[in-house]
């Protein structure tokens, strides 16, 4: 058989080259709709995907022996708490046979319902002048929420708007399904301008709470910051959430950037932020940073599962080196660890992450995850010179959620005035959980009293008027 001429070699090259290049280009679209549909499972506006139900699931309900638990049995109302007595007679003759039925004892049952006539209440509003001054005045009674009269006469109770902002807020029902709520249950017939004016007059009236939670949030030592997309008039905006000490505040930037946190505690915060790797928290320069470890052990998983062959053992040696960080953390907290042997396993630990990151590597993705460790290499330990210090930025992730459930209803909020509620609101009823007050009672009494303080609980005098 002749050997192939030199123009069928150069020939057959350039068959082989161009393969090669639509091999690529292959390779490369493959690549990118792997990146997108990981980039969708992540979108907090659709529901996520857990994948196939577990081959051997664990068997639901109570466990046998003593994993049992105790039971959760409503115990019976106090004598003074009964409202209503109801008696249940014995029927006239046996349901079986006929025959005559004897009485042997009673039986109690209790039940606790809620009303469904709604409270109807007038106020005689006594009405006079000062006799030295001339100056009118009004008598209020503890339980209006505003002096209107005339054709505004006819209002709401403060349960029933303090409800209404709950349901709105903190259940994530639209205004539409509100106003069908109460309808339905408590025959209270409401509108949705009514339910919508009912929100933004507490925005109004909590606007001295959020601005007291503000001010504790740049009083924290520790801040847990996280961001989310949102809408304002169709327009899009980021909406910010931060945890701090015993407060949660939220606002709504038409930025995702730091300029909403820099206008809450300044760039000179010398705290400590607990974060994800959002490039902008790394503006505040003297404060001292934790980046969440959650967030880099998940994307190495997605990693080692995405790739092959050799270019799975960085993703893993990455989560080797952090589980292992998080057992001694763990170890130290149930004090098995001392101090001096923590701050050895901290050098340790970080000089292994610095080594694992430092040289060049072929692989695109485990780069870029290698450059992202470095560029953050303390800030991801910090845990391990203080035990007490949250690894990952869980709590920002779970204050945010309740925005998440009204963003998935109606997507953000149609006016300035409504994104102004929407953030002064749900900072007073997440800093009220924290506090370990009700929120709905402190949204009701703010409506009826005015500004209580969060945190001193010293009421304020209350404003007159609206």
């Amino acid at each position: 058989m002749a050997a192939p001429s030199y123009d069928e070699l150069l020939a057959e090259n350039l068959q082989l080259r161009q393969q090669l290049q639509q091999l690529q280009r292959a390779h490369d679209e493959l690549r990118r709709q792997l990146q997108d549909a990981l980039r969708a499972g992540k979108r907090q506006a659709a529901p996520f995907a857990k994948g196939p139900p577990k081959p051997d699931p664990k068997k639901p309900g109570r466990k046998p022996g003593p994993r049992h638990g105790r039971h959760g049995h409503r115990p019976p109302p106090p004598p003074e708490q009964v409202d209503e007595i109801h008696d249940a007679p014995l029927p006239d003759a046996c349901p079986d046979c006929g025959g005559a039925i004897e009485e042997t004892h009673l039986d109690a049952q209790f039940q606790t319902d809620i009303p469904r006539r709604p409270i109807v209440r007038r106020f005689t509003i006594h009405c006079g002048r000062c006799r030295s001054c001339g100056k009118s005045c009004r008598g209020r009674h503890p339980l209006q929420t505003s002096d209107a009269v005339g054709a505004a006469a006819s209002q709401v109770g403060p349960d029933a708007q303090a409800a209404v902002v709950l349901l709105n807020k903190e259940g994530g029902l639209s205004y539409r399904k509100v106003a069908r709520a109460f309808d339905a249950l408590f025959g209270l017939p409401l509108t949705r301008g009514a339910c919508t004016q009912i929100v933004l007059r507490a925005g109004r009236r909590l606007r001295p709470a959020y601005r007291e939670v503000r001010q504790r949030l740049k009083e924290s030592k520790r801040l847990a910051p996280d961001e989310t997309g949102w809408r304002v008039g169709g327009q899009p905006a980021w909406l910010h959430c931060w945890v701090g000490d015993g407060a949660t505040g939220y606002d709504i930037h038409p930025r995702r950037g730091a300029e909403a946190l820099i206008a809450v505690i300044g760039l000179g915060f010398d705290g400590i932020l607990i974060h994800d790797g959002w490039a902008a928290y790394d503006r505040f320069e003297e404060a001292v940073h934790q980046q969440c470890v959650a967030h880099v052990l998940r994307r190495a998983r997605e990693l080692e599962q995405s790739q092959a062959g050799r270019a799975k053992q960085f993703p893993r040696q990455v989560i080797t080196l952090f589980r292992g960080a998080l057992q001694v953390r763990d170890a130290a907290l149930a004090g098995d660890v001392d101090e001096a042997e923590l701050e050895r396993e901290h050098l340790r630990s970080v000089n292994a992450l610095l080594d694992l990151t430092e040289r060049p590597r072929a692989n695109e993705a485990n780069a870029r995850l290698a450059q992202h460790l470095w560029n953050h290499a303390e800030q991801w330990l910090m845990f391990l010179i203080d035990p007490s210090l949250p690894a990952t930025n869980y709590q920002a992730e779970q204050a945010i959620r309740p925005a998440v459930v009204n963003r998935k209803v109606w997507g953000g909020n149609r006016t300035e005035s409504g994104a102004e509620a929407q953030k002064v609101i749900l900072s007073v009823l997440e800093t009220c959980k924290q506090q370990l007050l009700s929120g709905f009672n402190y949204v009701r009494d703010t409506l009826c009293h005015g500004f209580a303080s969060l945190f001193t609980r010293t009421p304020t005098p209350a404003p007159v008027g609206r």
